[in-house]
């Protein structure tokens, strides 16, 4: 070998670490370099998750341009599906995600309580607290629950502000609401099973409400996106727990969809994240994972896939702060931590669901 092609291999090996040393993000420890390097080698990460494809796209695009050498395998999956895939797939002891990535942050937590590896991510001092759980289970999002209603068939007047104005709105008027309301079946979905819980912890008066609210009779469903589309084409006049990221995004270029913040309390969800002990690629997870938590990961995810961000230094008013100001203190995160996990336990789960079928089929 010639000194000048041996100087040319040389000068190439160092102008790609310095390049791949140069894509840390500042503050990382020195040593992540190793992590970034092995990552490099697995290729890829494969995540399971409940976010739309759609929704997840520009944050995907922004992490295999920040580590070209690795591919991202998503998996778009409903809630109820991703927990009974997962499931099987551990006790079956073949491949399943790297990363799990749900909505319905109870199921999620009660996965990672049983399958989550360790791992102390370096942005978590930029989270609350209440969004992470033994350095296992992070929070990667800040997300209002909303009502959204027809705003072609539903006056302005109308709108209702809270949850009491929500169910007055129905008793009032139960023939033009009968199988117009809309929200999710909680026996077919894990997260629309989280939420009701949510509200029942937040309304000591919520069967009640609900039973006022399903007066006309409910229209469930097992997906957000069914649910606007419903709302939006008239079939169903307004609809209630819905994911106000998805809503807002949607508003944005339908015009018939309206969104309504309820003023006496507003569930926060926040997205449950974690990687699987048994990964097969742990280090490219922990790259997802600490991407996904960036101030660009959560730009991304705030600016481009109008999910709102849990930190509180992202530009623009789609993060924490920006949430807070609008909405104050009607504003109750769910935090990431063993609460979730007490109506999971069989018998309770099945008394709740029993109580919620009686007073929503009145």
């Amino acid at each position: 070998m010639t000194n000048k092609l041996r100087f040319s291999l040389i000068a190439a090996a160092v102008m790609m670490s310095s390049s791949a040393m140069s894509a840390l993000p500042q503050g990382y420890p020195a040593d992540y370099q190793k992590i970034v390097d092995a990552a490099t080698k697995e290729g890829k990460v494969v995540v399971y998750s409940t976010t739309d494809t759609k929704a997840a796209g520009p944050l995907i695009q922004g992490f295999e341009a920040a580590y070209p050498g690795i591919k991202v395998e998503y998996n778009d999956m409903n809630s109820t599906e991703l927990y009974n895939r997962y499931i099987s797939e551990q006790a079956a002891g073949g491949t399943s995600g790297d990363v799990v990535w749900s909505s319905s942050m109870d199921t999620a937590l009660k996965l990672a309580t049983d399958y989550a590896q360790e791992y102390k991510s370096p942005e978590q001092g930029q989270l609350p607290k209440w969004a992470v759980w033994k350095d296992k289970a992070y929070g990667t999002t800040y997300e209002p629950v909303v009502f959204i209603y027809n705003k072609r068939l539903i006056p302005a007047g109308d709108v209702p502000d809270s949850h009491a104005a929500l169910a007055k709105l129905i008793a009032s008027q139960t023939d033009k609401f009968r199988k117009k309301v809309t929200t999710y079946d909680i026996e077919k979905s894990g997260l629309g099973f989280m939420l009701s819980v949510q509200d029942f912890k937040a309304d000591p008066n919520y069967f009640k409400t609900l039973a006022d609210v399903a007066k006309g009779g409910l229209a469930v469903q097992s997906s957000t996106g069914t649910m606007m589309e419903r709302v939006s084409s008239g079939e169903n006049l307004i609809g209630f727990n819905i994911l106000g990221s998805y809503a807002e995004a949607r508003a944005k270029t339908d015009p018939s969809l309206g969104i309504s913040y309820p003023k006496d309390y507003t569930l926060v969800l926040s997205r449950v994240s974690f990687i699987s002990q048994e990964s097969k690629n742990s280090n490219a997870a922990r790259l997802w994972l600490d991407y996904v938590l960036s101030e660009k990961g959560q730009s991304i995810l705030a600016n481009q896939a109008d999910i709102p961000s849990i930190r509180n230094d992202i530009e623009g008013k789609n993060d924490i702060d920006g949430m807070t100001k609008m909405l104050g203190n009607a504003l109750k995160p769910i935090p990431v931590d063993e609460t979730l996990l007490e109506y999971l336990q069989q018998k309770k789960r099945l008394a709740y669901i029993k109580e919620w079928r009686a007073a929503a089929q009145k």
